[in-house]
């Protein structure tokens, strides 16, 4: 730092290298008397130093303060888990003063945290409450104040900040606490408290007392609303009548981004440093730098907002403002300036954290200095490599410096520790920090995981690292279990107005629950409209005969009730599902009965090529790569499907099946959809094959005539071992020597008879299939077990999941996000649905932001053209690529990471995932923004695509997604040209069902009839309430969700199970769910006693029997002649079994014990 800057009040510590500045850290927050602040440049650096700091000292407490994640002036909140850490850590601070917070404590904070502003120390001051079990408390006084603290009301609680109330049952997430708690009252006493897993909603440890805290900043009391309509009205003047965020505070209402106004609401704001008047201080190393870029970042967007802004001081006339108003408050009023922070630096014990050394410290062994690097570039080869590293060990170690090896997965330190063998070291990997390194007596060598690039030593310790041993590698961190599989069920619940069918009547339209008086007993039905104004009742333990038609219902009439076109329909496809059930199977026991030629890995070139992969393997991709390469060695044709997230490593599963084969002696045909994949392809194909007997070639429109012939010609002589193209490769003019492996990229872009071509290609080659969101036929396939199918749901390194937002057409924001973007050194992609909106949408950009370089790429330009766009793209010659949805497949351009989706309701929901995916693919924070047109009317599909994309902004979703599209979707015909009129005929759900139970007819060869028991669904009428009632689970959704799985229960362990989650998720059973259970286990019994209908009374039952046919006839008479006092069989072939039952509990006992004996004779 020069001399006008902070470094002349502060003490340079160095040698405080990334690692080592924990370590020197811990020493000074140990020593302060009134905790410490540690000042990092942004929330990466943040969370590397907590990580740190805990392991080197682990009894120092850790206060995390990040930033908002929102931009200065955005429309948006900060994300609720963000918020929550923040108000935990000014609750904490505020009870310093009270000692509540023991020493030693140090905030870690980021610049962009310490330059805002922060709501008033005061606020805070005892507005924690505990609870504890046994307390008394009143459960509607709790959710008005929960809602006064920022707290916001849902039916299931999933993330920070929200609750939810079911019965006794109060369910809540608190800032500070990493998961939610569920509190079981009995009356007004809290009778339990207990942590629940978000995802299941089972509960799991159990609590003792919580703190309650606000976890919003702007707490919306009488003072906070009137100051703020008296602070807004003296800065803006007059107020418009479509200004929401005015109207929204007056009516005491949450408004999205209303944290933006934050010194509107407070009489007086303080800073961070109000929280913490007696600590110590100190800096990051580049601390002024990354002040002075904020700056500039907060007064960009400022002027970006006040231009378009009457009041401000904008242009006087704008429509555009006036539909979409945003008044701008003054940067001074919410950030403090330079000369604010320099102040505050200097009036406290301040340090800089330097990595360097001075010449005079070079020979101090106290000073740490970086570590020596071991990794092949600077020793040599493999074995030279690990020698050199375990000597040094060995040497460090005998001059009494412990050792500690930090990687950065599982997988490397299990590898570490299988070399370490082969040298004879005794390393020790039961560590959980620095303490027990520091107590050891025994070990001098000890593993652990940090998030380290490069290692340092001193006299005390080296620290090495994985980079410092093989080389630049970017290991992958573990992720919490995300949410998206339980999110993706939620949305394809049932809905009023959704087409169902009934499978036994055919295609009708759901119209409710509805409660039906039966015999003075409440029974829960679905309520079903046929055509003609015809409705039927279902009765809710009978909802298993009901199913989703799927989204795609334009043209879809009703069906008739009891008419019998819906019965000769299902006969018929029955008949077609079947012959193509037989039809794949014959073609999957093909592939088993055919032989394909070994490809087996030539070792020391295959270990040699995976060492040029700079990323730590996860799990799955090794386990996908093991898959591939155990089935292309099995001498028998491989079909696997590769279903891994974007950017995920599919391309590297590729790579590794790739030059496997082309080493074996066989040519491998890489499709791809465009041709701009086909050439990204090639050059990643080609540097990876550097120095390999191997010879990469490219087919597409990127290619000259004379280069494609000169192809094709080596082609057919065997010179080609890899040939990456589009669907020229497809066309039959391209011959083949010997043809060994064919890799489909991006398969959801591919065309039936594309596929079709494809396969004729070779009948007995292996097929690796890659995609992200498979097209629910391919899917389908692999999920009814004809092909294989291989995951990669882990995430990379750092990957951060790209905030996705939906929003109307906003010209700052837009701004805003590409100039940030640009700001950071990055580019942006723009997408447009059609060709013809490009023109004015360039216009528009040029007119928001005239400052950016644009460049426009579409499928129907010059092959040139296009080539030439995306190479000066690529190599940062443009800020923004203009395009449509060309971009989609599988580009990617690390540098690119925001991107604008212009009118994103016409993208479907795998277009709008595979786009996103475009951006993101680094470790920087990705954005994503969905642009729709205010003026028109969304239609309920691409409410529900947007609504999907928006909350599963989580990264690993797209397996998730695919499911759901192929409810969305429908499945197609597996087989090819054939489509999917199928599922227009019966529904999605039905057809799935249909085909699963053929495909598994057809394995076992059996005609499909033998599964026809399946299809009835018992009836039974006790006499009892049967329903869940909406006290007890208000939300609709659930309740439906809750009677399909009670449908689906079969065992009496499934049945046990799910009993206990109901009371674990909403307290005590009613009687009414008690019967619904009952049923559902006698309506088990009935499919295997094959009883289709129970009518049972105060004088006994009445059993029909499913087609009047029973399994074991003679066992039935058995049954029958040892029970004739009281069991007769009717003319009718009825069962009636005479009993007096006047009370319910008896009835249901002696109904379950009949029916159970009756099940018994068929064993």
């Amino acid at each position: 730092m020069d001399d006008n800057s902070f470094g002349l009040s502060c003490k340079s510590l160095n040698g405080a290298l990334e690692g080592a500045d924990a370590y020197i850290l811990s020493d000074i927050i140990k020593d302060s008397q009134g905790g410490h602040i540690h000042i990092v440049t942004d929330d990466v650096r943040l969370s590397i130093l907590s990580e740190c700091l805990s392991f080197f000292a682990p009894d120092i407490t850790i206060i995390k303060f990040p930033a908002w994640d929102s931009v200065p002036y955005d429309r948006v909140s900060p994300r609720s888990d963000l918020v929550g850490q923040r108000m935990d850590a000014f609750v904490r601070l505020a009870a310093v003063g009270d000692h509540k917070e023991p020493l030693p404590w140090v905030v870690i904070t980021t610049v962009a945290a310490v330059i805002q502003k922060t709501p008033p120390l005061s606020m805070f001051r005892g507005m924690v409450k505990t609870l504890s079990v046994g307390e008394n408390l009143e459960m509607e006084i709790f959710s008005s104040d929960l809602i006064d603290l920022g707290y916001v009301r849902n039916e299931q609680v999933m993330s920070t900040g929200e609750f939810a109330i079911r019965g006794s049952l109060f369910d809540i997430f608190l800032p500070g606490y990493s998961q939610p708690i569920r509190i079981d009252f009995f009356g007004n006493q809290i009778d339990s408290m207990k942590y629940f897993d978000p995802v299941t909603q089972r509960t799991q440890n159990k609590i003792k007392n919580i703190n309650i805290k606000p976890v919003s900043e702007v707490i919306l009391s009488k003072n906070a609303i009137e100051n703020f309509r008296v602070e807004y009205r003296k800065l803006f003047g007059s107020i418009s009548q479509s200004d929401e965020l005015y109207d929204f505070i007056s009516n005491s209402r949450s408004y999205p981004g209303m944290e933006h106004w934050l010194p509107l609401f407070y009489s007086n704001l303080d800073t961070i440093f109000s929280f913490t008047p007696n600590a110590s201080l100190s800096l990051d190393y580049n601390l002024e730098e990354a002040i002075d870029s904020r700056l500039n970042l907060i007064s960009e967007y400022f002027e970006s907002r006040r231009i378009l802004d009457p009041v401000s001081g904008g242009k006087k006339s704008n429509k555009e403002f006036m539909e979409n108003i945003y008044h701008p408050i003054p940067p001074s009023m919410f950030f403090i300036d330079k000369n604010d922070i320099s102040k505050l630096i200097s009036d406290k014990e301040s340090f800089l954290l330097n990595p360097f050394i001075s010449h005079d410290e070079i020979d101090q062994k106290d000073i740490f200095k970086p570590g020596l690097l071991f990794s092949s570039p600077n020793i040599g080869e493999q074995d030279d490599k690990y020698l050199s590293l375990f000597k040094k060990i060995k040497e460090i170690t005998n001059n009494n410096i412990k050792v500690l090896i930090s990687l950065n997965s599982q997988s490397s330190l299990n590898t570490f520790t299988d070399l370490a063998k082969k040298y004879e070291l005794s390393i020790n990997k039961n560590i959980n920090n620095y303490l027990d390194i520091k107590q050891s007596e025994t070990h001098k060598i000890f593993l652990t995981t940090l998030p380290l690039k490069r290692g340092f030593e001193n006299d005390k310790i080296c620290v090495i690292t994985e980079e410092d041993i093989f080389g630049e590698r970017q290991g992958r961190r573990a992720y919490r279990k995300r949410k998206g599989d339980a999110f993706i069920s939620d949305v394809s619940q049932l809905h009023d107005g959704d087409l169902v069918v009934h499978i036994e009547h055919g295609i009708g339209r759901y119209n409710g629950l509805e409660a039906i008086n039966v015999g003075d007993a409440l029974h829960d039905c679905l309520k079903v409209l046929y055509s003609g104004a015809d409705r039927l009742y279902v009765p809710v333990e009978n909802i298993d005969v009901l199913s989703r038609f799927g989204s795609d219902s334009q043209g879809v009439s009703l069906d008739h009730l009891g008419g019998a076109a819906w019965q000769a329909r299902k006969s018929k496809l029955k008949e077609r599902i079947k012959d193509m059930a037989e039809q794949l199977i014959r073609i999957s026991a093909e592939r088993q009965i055919k032989e394909a030629e070994k490809l087996v890995p030539n070792h020391p070139l295959y270990n040699d090529f995976c060492a040029k992969f700079t990323f730590n393997e996860t799990e799955d991709q090794l386990q996908a790569i093991d898959e591939v390469i155990e089935d292309i060695g099995s001498g028998r044709p491989m079909d696997r499907l590769i279903c891994g997230d974007v950017g995920f490593g599919k391309t590297e599963v590729a790579l590794r099946a790739a030059f496997v084969a082309a080493l074996s002696g066989v040519q491998v045909a890489i499709v791809v959809p465009t041709t701009l994949l086909a050439r990204q392809h090639y050059l990643v194909f080609s540097q990876r094959c550097k120095g390999f007997p191997i010879n990469v070639a490219e087919l597409s429109r990127l290619v000259s005539q004379k280069r494609i012939s000169e192809v094709k010609n080596n082609l057919k002589d065997g010179k080609v071992n890899i040939i990456i193209g589009t669907h020229a490769l497809i066309s039959k003019s391209i011959e083949f020597a010997n043809l060994g492996l064919l890799v489909i990229d991006e398969e959801q872009h591919f065309g039936v008879s594309h596929k079709e071509r494809l396969k004729e290609l070779k009948s007995d080659v292996h097929v690796l299939t890659m995609t992200a969101t498979p097209i629910p036929r391919t899917l389908q396939m692999a999920l009814s077990g004809v092909r294989d199918l291989s995951l990669i749901a882990t995430p990379p390194v750092d990957r951060l999941a790209v905030r996705t937002f939906v929003l109307p057409f906003d010209r700052v924001v837009i701004r805003e996000a590409i100039m940030r973007e640009k700001y950071r050194g990055g580019q942006s992609f723009y997408v447009c649905p059609r060709i013809s909106d490009l023109e004015a949408v360039a216009k528009q950009i040029e007119e928001i932001i005239p400052e950016v370089s644009l460049v426009v790429a579409h499928g129907q330009m010059s092959s040139n053209d296009l080539e030439n766009a995306m190479t000066d793209f690529s190599s940062g010659k443009y800020d923004i690529l203009l395009a449509t949805n060309i971009i989609e497949s599988g580009l990617d351009l690390p540098k690119v990471n925001t991107i604008i989706i212009h009118r994103a309701d016409n993208f479907g929901l795998s277009q709008l995932y595979q786009l996103r995916g475009r951006v993101g693919r680094s470790n920087v924070r990705a954005y994503a923004y969905l642009t729709i047109n205010q003026n028109k009317k969304l239609t309920p599909g691409a409410q529900k695509r947007l609504n999907v994309m928006q909350t599963l902004d989580n990264i690993g979703a797209g397996f998730s997604l695919a499911s759901h599209d192929l409810d969305i979707r429908g499945a197609g015909n597996l087989l090819g040209e054939e489509q999917s009129g199928h599922i227009k005929e019966v529904g999605v759900e039905l057809y799935q069902k249909m085909l699963k139970e053929g495909v598994e007819a057809a394995r076992n060869d059996k005609s499909s009839k033998k599964k026809e028991e399946d299809e009835f669904s018992p009836q039974i009428n006790l006499g009892t309430s049967v329903l869940i009632p909406e006290t007890y689970v208000k939300d609709l959704g659930t309740r439906l969700t809750l009677y399909r799985r009670a449908a689906d229960l079969s065992r009496d362990d499934e049945i046990d199970d799910f009993s206990e989650e109901m009371v674990d998720r909403f307290g005590q059973l009613p009687i009414e769910v008690k019967n619904l259970l009952d049923i559902v286990k006698i309506k088990s019994l009935c499919r295997l006693a094959n009883i289709e209908k129970v009518e049972a009374g105060p004088k006994g039952a009445v059993l029909s029997l499913y087609k009047n046919t029973f399994p074991n006839p003679e066992g039935l008479i058995t049954f029958i002649s040892r029970n004739s006092n009281f069991i007769k069989v009717r003319p009718d072939h009825k069962i009636v079994v005479s009993r007096q039952w006047g009370n319910l509990k008896d009835r249901v006992d002696g109904v379950f014990t009949v029916i159970n004996q009756l099940s018994k004779t068929i064993k």
